[in-house]
Protein backbone atom coordinates (compact mmCIF):
# COMPACT_ATOMS: atom_id res chain seq x y z
CA UNK A 1 0.00 0.00 0.00
CA UNK A 2 1.21 3.35 -1.01
CA UNK A 3 2.07 6.15 1.76
CA UNK A 4 0.35 9.20 1.99
CA UNK A 5 0.88 12.75 3.58
CA UNK A 6 -1.83 12.67 6.19
CA UNK A 7 -1.10 16.46 6.09
CA UNK A 8 -1.21 16.91 2.34
CA UNK A 9 -3.00 14.18 0.83
CA UNK A 10 -6.03 14.79 2.99
CA UNK A 11 -8.99 12.94 1.28
CA UNK A 12 -9.76 16.49 -0.31
CA UNK A 13 -11.90 16.10 -3.39
CA UNK A 14 -10.86 17.79 -6.80
CA UNK A 15 -12.38 21.43 -7.30
CA UNK A 16 -15.33 21.66 -8.72
CA UNK A 17 -15.88 22.25 -11.92
CA UNK A 18 -19.75 22.10 -12.75
CA UNK A 19 -23.45 21.72 -10.97
CA UNK A 20 -23.43 19.75 -7.86
CA UNK A 21 -24.07 15.82 -7.83
CA UNK A 22 -25.11 13.29 -5.48
CA UNK A 23 -22.61 11.16 -3.38
CA UNK A 24 -22.72 8.79 -6.46
CA UNK A 25 -21.64 11.46 -9.21
CA UNK A 26 -24.76 12.11 -10.83
CA UNK A 27 -25.79 15.18 -11.89
CA UNK A 28 -28.16 16.85 -9.46
CA UNK A 29 -31.06 19.55 -11.06
CA UNK A 30 -31.92 21.51 -8.26
CA UNK A 31 -30.37 21.54 -4.77
CA UNK A 32 -32.83 23.94 -3.45
CA UNK A 33 -36.69 22.90 -4.56
CA UNK A 34 -37.22 19.51 -4.17
CA UNK A 35 -40.09 17.47 -5.98
CA UNK A 36 -43.36 17.13 -5.28
CA UNK A 37 -46.81 15.64 -6.58
CA UNK A 38 -47.98 18.96 -8.09
CA UNK A 39 -47.44 22.80 -6.53
CA UNK A 40 -49.25 21.80 -3.62
CA UNK A 41 -48.48 18.39 -2.99
CA UNK A 42 -46.51 15.97 -0.70
CA UNK A 43 -43.05 15.52 -1.50
CA UNK A 44 -42.12 11.97 -3.24
CA UNK A 45 -39.70 8.85 -2.18
CA UNK A 46 -38.27 9.04 -5.68
CA UNK A 47 -37.05 12.27 -5.22
CA UNK A 48 -33.51 11.08 -4.55
CA UNK A 49 -31.83 13.93 -3.85
CA UNK A 50 -34.17 14.70 -1.04
CA UNK A 51 -33.87 11.19 0.39
CA UNK A 52 -30.20 10.96 -0.04
CA UNK A 53 -29.01 14.76 1.51
CA UNK A 54 -31.68 14.67 4.49
CA UNK A 55 -30.06 10.96 5.22
CA UNK A 56 -26.52 11.93 5.12
CA UNK A 57 -27.44 14.86 6.82
CA UNK A 58 -28.79 12.78 10.28
CA UNK A 59 -25.81 11.10 9.56
CA UNK A 60 -23.25 13.75 10.08
CA UNK A 61 -21.75 13.33 13.02
CA UNK A 62 -19.43 10.68 14.65
CA UNK A 63 -20.11 9.88 18.34
CA UNK A 64 -17.93 12.43 20.46
CA UNK A 65 -15.16 11.25 22.95
CA UNK A 66 -16.54 10.34 26.01
CA UNK A 67 -13.74 12.44 27.65
CA UNK A 68 -11.91 14.94 25.66
CA UNK A 69 -15.09 15.38 23.56
CA UNK A 70 -14.01 19.32 23.04
CA UNK A 71 -10.69 19.67 21.06
CA UNK A 72 -8.61 21.50 18.48
CA UNK A 73 -5.65 21.08 16.95
CA UNK A 74 -3.31 21.65 14.29
CA UNK A 75 -0.38 20.47 12.61
CA UNK A 76 4.06 20.83 12.07
CA UNK A 77 7.37 19.28 12.60
CA UNK A 78 9.17 17.35 15.39
CA UNK A 79 12.88 18.55 14.84
CA UNK A 80 15.31 16.86 16.87
CA UNK A 81 18.40 18.79 17.61
CA UNK A 82 20.11 16.99 19.99
CA UNK A 83 21.85 13.23 20.68
CA UNK A 84 19.72 11.04 22.33
CA UNK A 85 20.65 7.87 20.37
CA UNK A 86 22.06 6.13 23.62
CA UNK A 87 18.38 6.04 24.57
CA UNK A 88 17.03 4.62 22.36
CA UNK A 89 17.43 3.65 18.66
CA UNK A 90 14.03 5.05 17.77
CA UNK A 91 14.05 6.71 14.30
CA UNK A 92 12.20 9.92 14.87
CA UNK A 93 14.46 10.90 17.87
CA UNK A 94 17.70 10.40 16.00
CA UNK A 95 19.84 13.88 15.91
CA UNK A 96 18.83 16.35 12.66
CA UNK A 97 15.52 13.91 12.26
CA UNK A 98 12.48 16.10 10.92
CA UNK A 99 9.46 14.34 11.33
CA UNK A 100 5.68 15.26 10.73
CA UNK A 101 2.64 15.18 13.11
CA UNK A 102 -0.37 16.68 15.05
CA UNK A 103 -1.45 18.21 18.21
CA UNK A 104 -4.64 17.76 19.60
CA UNK A 105 -5.41 19.96 22.73
CA UNK A 106 -8.74 19.44 24.93
CA UNK A 107 -10.57 19.50 28.02
CA UNK A 108 -11.92 16.37 29.22
CA UNK A 109 -14.87 16.32 31.12
CA UNK A 110 -17.24 18.79 28.63
CA UNK A 111 -19.16 17.82 25.95
CA UNK A 112 -17.86 19.22 22.18
CA UNK A 113 -20.15 22.45 22.49
CA UNK A 114 -18.89 23.46 25.72
CA UNK A 115 -16.38 26.24 26.51
CA UNK A 116 -12.63 25.06 25.86
CA UNK A 117 -11.74 27.66 29.34
CA UNK A 118 -13.78 25.88 31.96
CA UNK A 119 -11.48 24.79 34.88
CA UNK A 120 -10.83 21.49 33.64
CA UNK A 121 -7.47 19.03 32.85
CA UNK A 122 -6.41 19.75 29.30
CA UNK A 123 -5.35 17.37 26.96
CA UNK A 124 -2.29 17.35 25.20
CA UNK A 125 -2.34 14.45 22.67
CA UNK A 126 0.67 14.13 19.83
CA UNK A 127 0.70 12.13 16.47
CA UNK A 128 4.00 11.41 14.71
CA UNK A 129 3.77 9.99 11.24
CA UNK A 130 7.02 8.14 11.34
CA UNK A 131 8.48 5.48 8.60
CA UNK A 132 8.81 2.94 11.33
CA UNK A 133 4.72 3.62 12.05
CA UNK A 134 2.76 6.17 14.03
CA UNK A 135 3.86 7.00 17.59
CA UNK A 136 1.00 8.90 19.80
CA UNK A 137 1.55 9.98 23.33
CA UNK A 138 -1.53 10.92 24.39
CA UNK A 139 -1.15 13.47 27.16
CA UNK A 140 -2.29 16.13 29.30
CA UNK A 141 -1.06 19.71 30.17
CA UNK A 142 -0.06 18.04 33.96
CA UNK A 143 2.08 15.48 34.75
CA UNK A 144 0.07 13.69 36.65
CA UNK A 145 -3.52 12.06 36.62
CA UNK A 146 -6.48 11.27 39.16
CA UNK A 147 -6.08 7.52 39.18
CA UNK A 148 -3.55 5.22 39.10
CA UNK A 149 -5.00 1.99 38.17
CA UNK A 150 -7.69 1.88 34.94
CA UNK A 151 -10.08 -0.10 36.22
CA UNK A 152 -11.12 3.24 38.21
CA UNK A 153 -11.32 5.48 35.09
CA UNK A 154 -15.45 4.69 34.24
CA UNK A 155 -16.22 5.38 37.18
CA UNK A 156 -14.14 8.65 37.22
CA UNK A 157 -15.51 9.93 34.63
CA UNK A 158 -19.09 9.08 35.37
CA UNK A 159 -18.63 11.48 38.30
CA UNK A 160 -17.58 14.74 36.14
CA UNK A 161 -20.19 14.05 33.41
CA UNK A 162 -23.79 15.00 33.98
CA UNK A 163 -25.62 12.61 36.25
CA UNK A 164 -28.66 12.07 37.76
CA UNK A 165 -32.60 13.43 36.78
CA UNK A 166 -31.05 16.93 36.58
CA UNK A 167 -28.90 15.87 33.50
CA UNK A 168 -26.30 18.58 35.15
CA UNK A 169 -22.75 18.46 35.74
CA UNK A 170 -22.71 17.52 40.04
CA UNK A 171 -20.62 19.05 42.44
CA UNK A 172 -21.41 16.46 45.20
CA UNK A 173 -20.79 13.90 42.43
CA UNK A 174 -16.89 15.17 42.12
CA UNK A 175 -16.28 15.78 45.38
CA UNK A 176 -17.79 12.70 46.55
CA UNK A 177 -15.67 10.71 43.89
CA UNK A 178 -12.49 12.61 44.70
CA UNK A 179 -12.52 12.31 48.37
CA UNK A 180 -12.83 8.49 48.47
CA UNK A 181 -10.36 8.02 46.16
CA UNK A 182 -7.23 10.01 48.40
CA UNK A 183 -4.55 9.11 45.18
CA UNK A 184 -6.18 11.55 43.18
CA UNK A 185 -5.29 14.42 45.70
CA UNK A 186 -2.28 15.27 43.50
CA UNK A 187 -3.97 16.09 40.42
CA UNK A 188 -6.78 17.69 42.10
CA UNK A 189 -4.24 20.12 43.09
CA UNK A 190 -3.03 20.95 39.90
CA UNK A 191 -6.58 21.29 38.61
CA UNK A 192 -7.53 23.72 41.38
CA UNK A 193 -4.42 25.46 40.13
CA UNK A 194 -3.74 27.96 37.73
CA UNK A 195 -3.26 25.03 35.48
CA UNK A 196 -6.89 24.41 36.06
CA UNK A 197 -7.66 27.50 33.35
CA UNK A 198 -4.67 27.78 30.73
CA UNK A 199 -5.26 31.25 28.77
CA UNK A 200 -4.55 29.48 25.39
CA UNK A 201 -3.43 26.04 24.20
CA UNK A 202 -0.28 27.95 22.78
CA UNK A 203 0.62 28.86 26.51
CA UNK A 204 0.81 26.06 28.17
CA UNK A 205 2.77 23.16 28.68
CA UNK A 206 2.45 19.30 27.97
CA UNK A 207 3.14 16.52 29.12
CA UNK A 208 3.25 12.54 28.54
CA UNK A 209 2.36 12.05 32.21
CA UNK A 210 2.93 7.99 32.35
CA UNK A 211 6.09 6.67 32.37
CA UNK A 212 7.22 5.24 29.04
CA UNK A 213 10.30 2.63 27.87
CA UNK A 214 13.18 3.33 25.87
CA UNK A 215 15.15 1.31 23.79
CA UNK A 216 18.35 1.55 22.47
CA UNK A 217 20.57 -0.63 19.70
CA UNK A 218 22.42 -2.66 22.48
CA UNK A 219 18.96 -3.70 23.68
CA UNK A 220 19.30 -1.18 26.58
CA UNK A 221 16.02 -0.75 28.33
CA UNK A 222 15.37 3.08 30.30
CA UNK A 223 12.51 4.66 31.59
CA UNK A 224 11.37 7.55 29.98
CA UNK A 225 8.85 10.91 30.70
CA UNK A 226 8.10 13.16 28.36
CA UNK A 227 8.02 17.20 28.77
CA UNK A 228 6.84 20.03 26.28
CA UNK A 229 8.09 23.08 27.00
CA UNK A 230 6.23 26.01 25.55
CA UNK A 231 8.39 28.72 23.95
CA UNK A 232 5.40 31.29 24.50
CA UNK A 233 5.27 31.35 28.05
CA UNK A 234 2.78 30.54 30.50
CA UNK A 235 -0.33 32.23 30.61
CA UNK A 236 -3.45 31.68 32.92
CA UNK A 237 -6.79 33.18 33.53
CA UNK A 238 -8.62 33.24 37.00
CA UNK A 239 -11.64 31.29 37.84
CA UNK A 240 -13.26 34.72 37.24
CA UNK A 241 -11.31 35.22 33.75
CA UNK A 242 -12.22 32.14 32.99
CA UNK A 243 -15.83 32.31 33.40
CA UNK A 244 -16.12 35.58 32.37
CA UNK A 245 -14.25 34.49 28.74
CA UNK A 246 -16.56 30.99 28.61
CA UNK A 247 -19.73 33.20 28.08
CA UNK A 248 -17.94 35.48 25.76
CA UNK A 249 -16.49 32.78 23.50
CA UNK A 250 -17.13 29.33 23.83
CA UNK A 251 -14.34 28.54 21.31
CA UNK A 252 -11.88 30.86 22.55
CA UNK A 253 -9.16 28.51 22.85
CA UNK A 254 -9.64 26.51 19.28
CA UNK A 255 -10.12 30.58 17.57
CA UNK A 256 -6.64 31.61 19.48
CA UNK A 257 -4.30 28.40 17.73
CA UNK A 258 -6.08 28.96 14.10
CA UNK A 259 -5.96 32.33 14.25
CA UNK A 260 -2.38 32.64 15.54
CA UNK A 261 -1.35 29.93 12.95
CA UNK A 262 -3.17 31.80 9.91
CA UNK A 263 -1.10 35.13 10.61
CA UNK A 264 1.73 33.17 10.84
CA UNK A 265 2.88 33.23 14.64
CA UNK A 266 3.57 29.67 14.49
CA UNK A 267 3.54 28.33 18.20
CA UNK A 268 6.41 25.90 19.68
CA UNK A 269 7.28 23.88 22.17
CA UNK A 270 10.65 22.46 23.38
CA UNK A 271 10.58 18.70 24.01
CA UNK A 272 12.43 17.50 27.25
CA UNK A 273 12.87 13.75 28.58
CA UNK A 274 13.40 13.11 32.17
CA UNK A 275 15.47 9.35 31.95
CA UNK A 276 15.62 6.71 34.49
CA UNK A 277 18.39 3.60 33.91
CA UNK A 278 15.97 0.51 34.45
CA UNK A 279 17.25 -0.97 36.86
CA UNK A 280 16.92 2.39 39.83
CA UNK A 281 13.17 1.49 39.25
CA UNK A 282 12.62 -0.86 41.81
CA UNK A 283 14.84 1.75 44.82
CA UNK A 284 13.04 4.89 43.72
CA UNK A 285 11.51 6.98 46.02
CA UNK A 286 8.41 7.34 44.77
CA UNK A 287 6.69 4.16 42.72
CA UNK A 288 7.80 5.23 39.41
CA UNK A 289 4.82 3.88 37.41
CA UNK A 290 2.01 5.41 39.40
CA UNK A 291 1.09 8.02 37.60
CA UNK A 292 -0.26 10.58 40.50
CA UNK A 293 3.46 10.53 41.29
CA UNK A 294 5.68 13.08 39.52
CA UNK A 295 10.06 12.38 39.62
CA UNK A 296 11.95 15.22 41.11
CA UNK A 297 13.85 16.97 38.62
CA UNK A 298 16.80 16.84 40.73
CA UNK A 299 17.03 13.10 40.90
CA UNK A 300 16.11 13.19 37.32
CA UNK A 301 16.67 16.86 35.50
CA UNK A 302 15.43 17.47 32.10
CA UNK A 303 17.15 16.40 28.99
CA UNK A 304 16.97 18.31 25.55
CA UNK A 305 15.85 16.54 22.52
CA UNK A 306 14.44 19.55 20.35
CA UNK A 307 11.37 20.88 19.42
CA UNK A 308 7.96 21.11 17.70
CA UNK A 309 6.49 23.65 15.46
CA UNK A 310 2.84 23.78 14.73
CA UNK A 311 2.38 25.66 11.66
CA UNK A 312 -0.34 24.38 9.25
CA UNK A 313 -3.92 23.99 10.45
CA UNK A 314 -6.54 22.04 9.17
CA UNK A 315 -8.45 21.75 5.81
CA UNK A 316 -11.47 20.62 7.57
CA UNK A 317 -12.25 19.89 11.12
CA UNK A 318 -14.31 16.97 11.15
CA UNK A 319 -12.36 14.92 8.85
CA UNK A 320 -8.60 15.74 10.27
CA UNK A 321 -9.36 16.84 13.87
CA UNK A 322 -12.67 14.93 15.07
CA UNK A 323 -11.54 11.68 13.59
CA UNK A 324 -8.03 12.14 13.97
CA UNK A 325 -7.42 8.59 16.54
CA UNK A 326 -4.75 8.98 19.26
CA UNK A 327 -4.15 6.06 20.61
CA UNK A 328 -1.07 4.96 23.20
CA UNK A 329 -0.88 2.02 21.69
CA UNK A 330 0.61 3.16 18.75
CA UNK A 331 4.17 2.82 19.41
CA UNK A 332 7.24 2.59 17.56
CA UNK A 333 10.28 0.02 17.99
CA UNK A 334 12.72 1.97 20.16
CA UNK A 335 9.81 3.13 22.54
CA UNK A 336 7.22 1.12 24.55
CA UNK A 337 4.97 0.95 27.50
CA UNK A 338 5.37 0.49 31.22
CA UNK A 339 3.83 -1.11 34.08
CA UNK A 340 1.68 1.97 34.74
CA UNK A 341 -1.41 0.75 34.83
CA UNK A 342 -3.20 3.27 33.57
CA UNK A 343 -0.90 3.10 30.82
CA UNK A 344 -1.55 -0.52 29.92
CA UNK A 345 -5.81 0.12 30.03
CA UNK A 346 -5.60 3.26 27.69
CA UNK A 347 -3.70 0.93 25.32
CA UNK A 348 -6.43 -1.16 25.67
CA UNK A 349 -9.32 1.45 25.72
CA UNK A 350 -8.08 4.27 23.04
CA UNK A 351 -7.75 2.03 20.09
CA UNK A 352 -11.09 0.42 21.03
CA UNK A 353 -13.16 3.83 21.15
CA UNK A 354 -12.04 4.66 18.45
CA UNK A 355 -13.44 1.27 16.58
CA UNK A 356 -16.80 2.62 18.18
CA UNK A 357 -16.71 5.85 17.44
CA UNK A 358 -15.49 6.02 13.64
CA UNK A 359 -15.08 1.75 12.42
CA UNK A 360 -13.14 -0.92 12.65
CA UNK A 361 -10.81 0.31 9.76
CA UNK A 362 -10.65 3.97 11.23
CA UNK A 363 -6.87 3.61 10.20
CA UNK A 364 -8.00 3.69 6.36
CA UNK A 365 -8.78 7.32 7.06
CA UNK A 366 -6.08 9.35 5.31
CA UNK A 367 -5.34 11.12 9.05
CA UNK A 368 -5.39 7.84 10.50
CA UNK A 369 -2.76 6.22 7.79
CA UNK A 370 0.58 5.91 8.68
CA UNK A 371 3.37 6.79 6.18
CA UNK A 372 5.16 3.45 6.27
CA UNK A 373 4.21 0.10 4.35
CA UNK A 374 1.44 -1.39 6.35
CA UNK A 375 1.43 -5.53 5.84
CA UNK A 376 -0.99 -6.90 7.89
CA UNK A 377 -3.81 -10.06 7.72
CA UNK A 378 -6.28 -7.79 9.40
CA UNK A 379 -9.32 -7.20 6.51
CA UNK A 380 -13.00 -6.87 5.84
CA UNK A 381 -14.79 -4.79 8.73
CA UNK A 382 -17.41 -1.59 7.37
CA UNK A 383 -16.01 0.76 5.34
CA UNK A 384 -12.71 -1.35 4.23
CA UNK A 385 -11.27 1.11 1.70
CA UNK A 386 -7.97 -0.41 1.45
CA UNK A 387 -7.02 -4.10 0.73
CA UNK A 388 -4.23 -6.69 -0.57
CA UNK A 389 -4.01 -8.19 -3.81
CA UNK A 390 -6.56 -10.67 -4.68
CA UNK A 391 -4.42 -13.31 -4.40
CA UNK A 392 -2.99 -12.67 -0.80
CA UNK A 393 -3.78 -14.89 1.82
CA UNK A 394 -5.29 -13.79 4.93
CA UNK A 395 -3.83 -15.86 7.28
CA UNK A 396 -0.14 -17.06 8.72
CA UNK A 397 1.85 -19.05 8.18
CA UNK A 398 1.64 -19.82 4.82
CA UNK A 399 3.65 -20.75 1.46
CA UNK A 400 4.17 -17.14 -0.05
CA UNK A 401 5.99 -16.34 3.27
CA UNK A 402 9.88 -16.55 2.07
CA UNK A 403 11.34 -20.34 4.24
CA UNK A 404 7.90 -21.03 5.74
CA UNK A 405 8.05 -24.01 6.77
CA UNK A 406 6.83 -26.16 9.85
CA UNK A 407 7.56 -23.77 13.11
CA UNK A 408 8.25 -25.56 16.23
CA UNK A 409 9.09 -23.81 19.47
CA UNK A 410 11.95 -21.77 19.10
CA UNK A 411 11.57 -21.93 15.34
CA UNK A 412 12.33 -18.10 13.62
CA UNK A 413 9.77 -17.17 10.79
CA UNK A 414 10.47 -14.96 7.58
CA UNK A 415 9.27 -12.26 10.08
CA UNK A 416 11.67 -12.30 12.90
CA UNK A 417 9.00 -13.80 15.31
CA UNK A 418 11.02 -15.95 17.37
CA UNK A 419 8.74 -18.94 18.79
CA UNK A 420 9.83 -20.06 22.41
CA UNK A 421 11.37 -16.53 23.22
CA UNK A 422 10.78 -12.23 23.25
CA UNK A 423 12.78 -11.90 20.18
CA UNK A 424 10.36 -9.67 19.07
CA UNK A 425 8.93 -8.12 22.50
CA UNK A 426 11.28 -4.83 22.18
CA UNK A 427 8.76 -3.77 25.05
CA UNK A 428 9.76 -5.57 28.64
CA UNK A 429 8.58 -3.43 31.29
CA UNK A 430 8.90 -5.23 34.87
CA UNK A 431 12.06 -4.73 37.03
CA UNK A 432 10.92 -7.58 39.23
CA UNK A 433 11.83 -10.15 36.38
CA UNK A 434 8.65 -11.22 35.75
CA UNK A 435 9.09 -9.64 31.96
CA UNK A 436 6.67 -9.81 29.09
CA UNK A 437 7.71 -13.00 27.23
CA UNK A 438 6.27 -14.36 23.81
CA UNK A 439 6.89 -18.01 25.03
CA UNK A 440 5.33 -21.58 23.67
CA UNK A 441 3.72 -23.84 26.62
CA UNK A 442 6.40 -25.40 28.70
CA UNK A 443 6.79 -28.79 27.52
CA UNK A 444 7.01 -32.38 29.70
CA UNK A 445 8.34 -35.11 29.39
CA UNK A 446 5.78 -36.70 26.75
CA UNK A 447 5.03 -33.29 24.91
CA UNK A 448 4.95 -33.39 21.25
CA UNK A 449 2.75 -32.23 18.62
CA UNK A 450 2.13 -35.81 16.87
CA UNK A 451 2.71 -38.24 19.72
CA UNK A 452 -0.80 -38.46 20.59
CA UNK A 453 -2.47 -38.06 16.69
CA UNK A 454 0.15 -41.08 16.15
CA UNK A 455 -1.91 -43.68 18.98
CA UNK A 456 -5.21 -41.94 17.74
CA UNK A 457 -4.25 -43.23 13.91
CA UNK A 458 -2.25 -46.38 14.85
CA UNK A 459 -3.56 -47.93 17.82
CA UNK A 460 -7.15 -46.37 18.27
CA UNK A 461 -8.15 -46.95 14.56
CA UNK A 462 -8.67 -49.92 12.86
CA UNK A 463 -7.82 -51.10 9.64
CA UNK A 464 -10.93 -49.80 8.34
CA UNK A 465 -10.87 -46.77 9.94
CA UNK A 466 -7.31 -46.11 8.69
CA UNK A 467 -8.57 -46.59 5.52
CA UNK A 468 -11.38 -44.24 5.49
CA UNK A 469 -9.28 -41.85 6.66
CA UNK A 470 -6.85 -42.10 4.03
CA UNK A 471 -9.68 -41.76 1.66
CA UNK A 472 -11.14 -38.71 3.88
CA UNK A 473 -8.19 -36.91 3.47
CA UNK A 474 -6.99 -37.35 0.16
CA UNK A 475 -10.16 -36.01 -0.97
CA UNK A 476 -9.64 -33.31 1.29
CA UNK A 477 -6.19 -32.49 -0.71
CA UNK A 478 -8.03 -31.87 -4.17
CA UNK A 479 -7.46 -28.82 -5.56
CA UNK A 480 -4.30 -28.11 -3.69
CA UNK A 481 -0.69 -26.58 -4.85
CA UNK A 482 1.70 -28.55 -5.85
CA UNK A 483 3.70 -27.24 -2.83
CA UNK A 484 0.79 -27.42 -0.10
CA UNK A 485 0.65 -31.33 -1.35
CA UNK A 486 4.55 -31.89 -0.44
CA UNK A 487 3.82 -30.05 2.98
CA UNK A 488 0.57 -32.37 3.27
CA UNK A 489 2.99 -35.33 3.22
CA UNK A 490 5.27 -34.02 5.44
CA UNK A 491 2.89 -32.78 7.62
CA UNK A 492 1.79 -36.78 7.85
CA UNK A 493 5.00 -38.18 7.68
CA UNK A 494 5.75 -36.46 11.04
CA UNK A 495 3.23 -38.81 12.49
CA UNK A 496 4.13 -41.91 10.58
CA UNK A 497 5.93 -42.74 7.63
CA UNK A 498 3.78 -45.08 6.01
CA UNK A 499 0.95 -43.21 6.43
CA UNK A 500 2.37 -40.13 3.99
CA UNK A 501 3.55 -42.59 1.53
CA UNK A 502 0.01 -44.35 0.84
CA UNK A 503 -1.48 -40.65 0.82
CA UNK A 504 1.16 -40.12 -1.55
CA UNK A 505 -0.23 -43.24 -3.63
CA UNK A 506 -4.00 -42.73 -3.35
CA UNK A 507 -3.87 -38.78 -4.01
CA UNK A 508 -1.93 -40.01 -7.51
CA UNK A 509 -4.85 -41.60 -8.36
CA UNK A 510 -7.33 -38.35 -7.19
CA UNK A 511 -5.83 -35.44 -9.33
Amino acid sequence: MNAVDPILSNGQRPEPKGNSTRLGGQPVASENISITAGPQGPNVLNDLQLIEKLAHFNRERVPERNPHAKGHGAFGEFHVTEDVSKYTKAALFQPGKVTPMAVRFSTVAGEQGSPDTWRDVHGFALRFWTEEGNLDIVGNNTPTFFLRDGIKFPDFIHSQKRVGPSGLRDADAQWDFWTRTPESIHQVTYLMGDRGTPKTSRHQDGFGSHTFQWVNEAGEAFWVKYHFKTQQGWETFTGAEAEEMAGKDADYQRRDLFEAIERGDFPRWDVKVQIMPFDEAESYRFNPFDLTKVWSQKDYPLIPVGYFELNRNPVNFHAQIEQIALDPSNIVPGTGLSPDRMLMARAFAYADAQRYRIGANYRHLPINRPVSEVNTYSHQGSMAVEFNDAGAPVYSPNRFEKGAGFLDDGQTSSSGVTYGQAGDLYVNPDPHGTDLVRAAYVKHAEDDDFVQARTLYLEVFDDAARERFIDNVTNAMVGVSEQVEEQVYEYWGKLDQDLAAKLREVFATKK
